[in-house]
């Protein structure tokens, strides 16, 4: 069968080289047995080419079922492709036939396969390599002969370099691969669509269709259509509805189309190398935050080394009053004083007063305390000693008082009286 005749028994519109090829890879493949592994985007119509494969097929008679590898719970999957028997966990009631077994001698599409759990992916490596599996809750192994076509939107080979799917089952998958064509690189084909959805929903609602003149057209062939097919026709069926007029202008048509960018992260440009960007990529927003955090952290040190500095140099010191003023209170604010103290000086046990002045020899502070730094233990067994010192005195010495708010038994208490040598 040839590609047009492919296009019109299916209902595919398009006329671009790469839809072609994907079309031709799949009526080439359909009457083998291989495995295929469609790659896509989400919404260019990958479940549409699995049809096409099954259809096209020596399968044709058989069942043919779409699975959502994402759509089923995790603690479920199992259960859903392979079956399970009665008991075999909580529900289960009586026996399951799973998906392999009830579409045995068919097609089975498993969309989203880059979803699927290690352990399932396992199983359905097994499935692949010697047509078998086992019932969740079973030892009996059983047969079946089922054609396995998958899908993805992801990169595969990224989640196998990052452990999240088998190397071996990716190239199991991938033993014929087709890539559908996203939208956004198939523009001569964008107004044919929106021509043959218009049409659709025109007769569906019973209105005229929509026309787009010129500039409407330049608009919509240059949107970047993030939800591509999928997205396209729901944009025709809202304007076939919404839309009073049907000869729609740029305009018009702008007010259905979203505001989109294929990068939503800040851009860094020529010139541009503030505290976001710095010629970095970055892979989301939690990668923007963490850096903005870390600039904001070296930010603050480098206020309190200035600080520091205005502190140790007089001269640098400014005439204006309002700013000694502002120095004084910081002096006099005990809260505020720690933040401003560097480790060198806490330490420094022998630290002498320091005066600054201004420029008229007149001082501004009186003096910068003494502070001696004591390291805290953290030894487990000193804190659980001063714990139970504590409970006592917080009891007066009654022990099972004690013992009860320090969580142990009272015999514990005892023996760790013993053990610290602690007078009651």
């Amino acid at each position: 069968m040839d590609i047009q005749s492919i296009k019109n028994r299916f209902g595919i519109i398009g006329n671009s080289p790469a839809l072609n090829y994907a079309l031709q890879v799949a009526a080439q493949v359909a009457n083998t047995d291989l495995t295929v592994l469609i790659n896509g985007e989400s919404g260019v119509g990958k479940e549409a080419f699995s049809i096409i494969i099954h259809t096209l097929s020596n399968r044709k008679h058989n069942p043919f079922i779409a699975v959502n590898c994402g759509a089923i719970p995790e603690g479920t999957i199992d259960s859903e492709l392979f079956g399970h028997e009665k008991g075999s966990f909580t529900g289960a009631v009586d026996s399951r036939k799973g998906y392999f077994e009830t579409v045995n001698g068919g097609t089975i599409f498993l969309d989203e396969i880059g979803e699927m759990p290690l352990g399932t992916q396992a199983r359905l490596l097994r499935v692949l390599e010697a047509g078998e599996y086992i019932r969740v809750g079973s030892s009996k192994v059983q047969k079946t002969d089922v054609r396995v076509i998958a899908a993805t939107n992801k990169d595969l080979m990224q989640l196998v370099q990052q452990g999240k799917f088998r190397e071996d089952l990716y190239y199991r998958l991938s033993t014929v691969p087709i890539r559908v064509p996203a939208l956004h690189d198939r523009k001569e084909d964008i107004h044919l669509l929106f021509r043959k959805f218009a049409a659709d929903f025109a007769d569906k609602y019973k209105t005229a269709s929509v026309q787009l003149d010129e500039e409407a057209k330049t608009l919509l062939i240059n949107y970047p259509w993030p939800g591509n097919v999928r997205e396209l026709k729901n944009i025709a069926e809202q304007i076939s509805v919404l839309s009073i007029d049907k000869n729609i202008t740029a305009k018009e048509l702008s007010r259905f189309l979203q505001p989109y960018s294929n990068n939503r992260l800040p851009a860094v440009t020529a010139g541009n190398t503030g505290s976001i960007g710095n010629g970095q990529d970055f892979a989301n927003e939690r990668e923007i935050l963490y850096k903005l955090f870390f600039d904001m952290k070296k930010d603050v040190t480098e206020l309190k080394r200035l600080f520091l500095e205005v502190l140790q140099n007089p001269s640098m010191v400014p005439k204006d009053p309002s700013f000694l003023n502002e120095l004084k209170e910081l002096k006099t604010n005990e809260n505020v004083q720690p933040f401003f103290m560097q480790p060198s000086m806490q330490s420094n046990a022998t630290a002498q007063p320091m005066l600054v002045h201004n420029n008229a020899g007149n001082a501004v502070h009186d003096e910068i305390h003494e502070h001696e730094e004591v390291e805290e233990s953290l030894n487990i067994m000193d804190k659980e000693k001063e714990l139970i010192i504590k409970a006592l005195k917080k009891h007066k010495s009654k022990r099972k008082d004690a013992a009860l708010d320090l969580g142990i038994s009272e015999r514990t208490l005892y023996r760790k009286l013993k053990e610290y040598d602690i007078d009651e």
